[in-house]
């Protein structure tokens, strides 16, 4: 059976600003790992069309591997879209849902194969307030910002979580690997 993971990154404040993070080597060669070994990752559309600028480097390379590498990954891996205005999704490896959510998970989840990855907001803060999520990996990135949208807003229920594990990068971010108590 997969597991289902949200894989995030937030500032110390908790929030979900793609451009407030510290976004390194290391850090783009963790993701790359990170999604070279998943199964699949699902997306809202916002999060999925701010991802779609990785095919820029596909298309002209940077020349920094650690970019490039990620660039490859994110190309390859199985894409799920979940959004009421697109029409098409512009990429090859990207579909859009036709089903809900929560009839999508279960059916990924009772599949063999590797964990499906949950990479958008929407998505995590819908799956918590279903209990359809396995595993939290929050990357706590060494910035405030001060603004911008909440992680864990609208939240329905109290979930109490274990910590399994923590990861330590350079550049001062912190993944901490997080399960439900159930």
């Amino acid at each position: 059976m997969r597991k289902v993971i949200a894989a995030f990154n937030i500032t110390i404040d908790g929030n979900c600003d793609h451009t407030a993070g510290i976004a390194d080597e290391e850090l783009h060669q963790h993701y790359t790992d990170l999604l070279n070994n998943a199964g699949v990752i699902l997306y809202g559309r916002t999060t999925y069309q701010l991802m779609q600028y990785w095919q820029t480097l596909l298309k002209n390379p940077s020349g920094e591997r650690a970019l490039d590498d990620f660039a490859k990954a994110i190309d390859k891996i199985p894409k799920i879209v979940f959004s009421h205005n697109l029409k098409n999704t512009g990429w090859e490896t990207a579909e859009i849902a036709t089903k809900p959510i929560e009839v999508v998970i279960n059916e990924l989840k009772n599949q063999s194969g590797k964990d499906v990855f949950i990479g958008s907001r929407s998505l995590i803060i819908q799956l918590l307030n279903l209990s359809l999520i396995d595993e939290l990996q929050l990357c706590i990135q060494p910035v405030i910002a001060g603004k911008g949208l909440e992680l864990f807003e609208n939240i329905k229920d109290r979930t109490i979580f274990k910590l399994k594990k923590t990861k330590s990068f350079n550049n001062g971010a912190i993944i901490l690997y997080y399960e439900p108590t159930k």
